[in-house]
């Protein structure tokens, strides 16, 4: 998983709430387990119309979504991550998120920020008025901040969950750091109990 310390990125205003996981990635592109691959599926029933927020031009390439309340909700599936990540986004900034969506996010190197409503509506209307805010977010600091410099918001993270963002470490990457002692046990046990083996 690549590490996340530090965005400066294109915001693309999806003014929607309850966005949830089978809209993100709809069903019909859960066709594998590997976490790439997925682009062409994400918001794919959205995107065909061609109003749809992600087909302006203006927001090609963004890598910030800013979304409404309950972002992520509904199904389990850990695809709607992978398919945001591949369609560019390092982070989801809404006020609220599905909790599952949040955990799978966050294992996954997409960085989900809860910001207050009141913040997230004043981000929306600087969206509305131009169509290239940019965003710089701190994982370190916690905090959110327009290009400008105006405006800093904060938001709060597990210690946890940012330690393993920072770190780019996943669930594999956090049980690789003990590789030595996972294959010391297997040796002494190899001695101990061989005919386990």
């Amino acid at each position: 998983m690549d590490k996340f310390t530090f965005l400066d990125g294109l915001v693309a205003p999806l003014d929607r709430a309850d966005v949830d996981t089978d809209q993100i990635i709809p069903k019909q592109f859960l066709t594998s387990i590997k976490r790439t691959g997925y682009e062409a599926g994400c918001f794919a029933e959205w995107r065909k119309a061609p109003d749809f927020v992600l087909n302006q031009p203006a927001y090609a390439g963004a890598q910030i979504l800013l979304a409404r309340a309950n972002f992520g909700c509904g199904s389990s599936r850990e695809h709607a991550p992978w398919a945001l990540r591949d369609f560019g986004f390092r982070a989801v900034v809404a006020p609220s998120f599905g909790e599952i969506f949040f955990n799978n996010a966050t294992k996954n190197g997409v960085l989900p920020v809860a910001l207050a409503e009141p913040e997230v509506d004043e981000l929306f209307r600087a969206c509305a008025a131009s169509p290239s805010v940019r965003l710089r977010i701190d994982l370190e600091r916690q905090s959110v901040t327009t290009a400008d410099g105006a405006r800093t918001f904060c938001f709060n993270i597990d210690p946890f969950r940012k330690y393993c963002l920072l770190n780019g470490l996943d669930e594999i990457g956090l049980t690789l750091r003990h590789e030595d002692k996972i294959r010391a046990f297997e040796e002494r046990r190899r001695a101990e109990v061989p005919w386990n083996f």
